[in-house]
């Protein structure tokens, strides 16, 4: 675990509800992550992790209650909408482009918030040119965080899996986000690249942004919250400390089994 919390509220879900088909995934939900705080929200399969990251990120509607960040309602606004407030995912599939260079994929996120005209473009004028470069500066910035630079001139596609992931996490970070959701990140990655990975999230925790992850390798995230939300049949069993939670009956019963619990 990283470094305490600010105590400022950044993400707030007040008694959030959602139906698919007459079927409850997510029952008043409520739970905050405060500004610094790196939380996890672990659960069984089903029991409504993918849910809730989706109704965060606009992807799903509520059927019932408000989520807020920052202070902004979150209810109704699309996903780039959100994502222009700060707030930017990751997904369980990698989402690269796979034809273009690892470099490339970087600078296409970062393209994605630049300043420059066409017309800049066409006509290689001053401000193009320092903005190029500004841009080439910060993809690489972004590559020695994620520990991709090495690989900068490869195809993001030709990549192992596990570094796939790292690529689309470099995507969201060109995105400039205030806060990060982690979809199952460490997901198809063995036990080094999970390790390293662990240690990037404390980097990222270093930039200044807040982490909301969703993951089922235990020991990573217990290893990396500060917090853990546990959901079970799209209500939350448990919240708190990794050591609170890893000794908590109905937690262990539901998901962690004995061994993971002692993890």
């Amino acid at each position: 675990m990283g470094q305490a919390s600010t105590n400022k509220q950044a993400l707030s879900l007040e008694h959030v509800s959602v139906n698919f088909g007459g079927l409850r995934a997510i029952a008043d939900v409520s739970f905050e992550v405060q500004d610094g705080e790196v939380v996890g929200l672990i659960g069984p399969n089903g029991a409504g992790k993918t849910t809730a990251f989706n109704l965060i990120t606009g992807f799903v509607r509520a059927f019932a209650g408000n989520i807020l960040y920052h202070g902004t309602q979150l209810n109704g606004l699309r996903p780039h909408e959100i994502a222009a407030l700060g707030l930017v995912r990751t997904f369980q599939r990698t989402s690269v482009f796979p034809n273009n260079t690892v470099f490339e994929n970087a600078l296409i996120g970062l393209h994605r918030r630049g300043r420059s005209t066409l017309w800049d473009t066409i006509l290689a004028l001053p401000r193009e040119r320092t903005s190029e470069k500004e841009l080439a500066d910060e993809a690489w910035d972004i590559l020695r965080t994620v520990g991709l630079d090495m690989r900068a001139s490869e195809p993001a596609g030709s990549l192992p899996y596990g570094e796939q992931r790292l690529v689309g996490v470099a995507l969201a970070l060109a995105a400039k986000p205030s806060m990060l959701l982690l979809d199952e990140p460490v997901s198809g990655m063995n036990a080094s690249e999970t390790v390293k990975f662990m240690k990037l999230i404390e980097a990222i925790r270093a930039r200044g942004m807040t982490i909301l992850l969703v993951e089922h390798d235990m020991r990573m995230v217990m290893g990396v919250s500060d917090r853990v939300v546990v959901l079970n049949h799209g209500q939350i069993i448990a919240e708190g400390t990794p050591a609170v939670v890893q000794r908590n009956p109905e937690v262990v019963q539901a998901y962690l089994g004995r061994g993971a619990a002692r993890a």
